[in-house]
């Protein structure tokens, strides 16, 4: 079966996952961690791609980005993934493939569905058991969307800036939000909607894009935004 055609749609936020080959790592210490953060924030401004939330994980990366361009996240992702392999292969004298295939990715509604793709981004350490809060990991967002380190990367989603009226609300509010129990239907309905690349939003969205691409971006059921409401 031929691969589908990336969704190129400015202005609307894409879900981004990228692993590594056979699920082995991508960062062997903190200078990694580092590198691929500063290219990660080179290449947004170089392709205008705005970055809203992600965690770096030994062996894997998710983002949520909302590119300003056509082409924009995948010009992203092809340059920072180049860059990186050759990074990581110089670095460690290794040779051959980093990632494993194309990165996966989906487009994401806004309000409700944004903030719990975000969510769910940055409880990726905790639901992995390498810490027991958010807070604890430092290699996410949540350093900046709820506590006092700064990221200057991270440019604020309307749908968390309707969070509080000034920084100090937004930051509460959010930090309050991820620290919930996040329910086990809302994850599974993430991490399947992004592997098969289904549209994650109310049935409006999802239709709307649907019909812009001419092509099926939900289950034939489409029950797969219930979870939300």
């Amino acid at each position: 079966m031929p691969r589908q055609p990336r969704i190129n749609i400015p202005d609307i936020a894409q879900h981004i996952i990228q692993r590594g080959n056979n699920k082995e790592p991508c960062f062997y210490n903190a200078d990694d961690y580092a590198v691929y953060l500063a290219k990660m924030e080179e290449y947004a401004a170089k392709f205008e791609v705005e970055i809203h939330a992600f965690v770096l994980m030994p062996n894997h990366v998710h983002m949520l980005l909302t590119p300003k361009l056509e082409s924009a996240i995948s010009k992203f992702m092809q340059a920072l993934g180049r860059y990186y392999v050759q990074y990581i292969n110089r670095t460690y004298g290794r040779s051959g493939t980093l990632w494993e295939g194309r990165y996966r990715a989906t487009v994401v509604g806004t309000d409700a569905y944004f903030l719990q793709v975000s969510r769910y981004i940055e409880l990726n350490p905790v639901r992995s058991k390498i810490v027991l809060k958010p807070s604890d990991y430092p290699w996410s967002s949540y350093q900046h969307n709820a506590m006092d380190n700064h990221i200057d990367m991270i440019i604020a989603h309307h749908s968390y800036l309707s969070l509080g009226k000034n920084t100090g609300d937004r930051k509460f509010t959010y930090c309050h939000f991820v620290n919930l129990t996040m329910p086990t239907s809302i994850v599974n309905l993430i991490r399947n909607s992004t592997n098969k690349s289904w549209a994650i939003g109310d049935e409006a969205f999802i239709t709307q894009i649907e019909q812009q691409l001419s092509r099926r971006l939900s289950p034939i059921n489409k029950t797969h935004g219930k979870h939300f409401s």
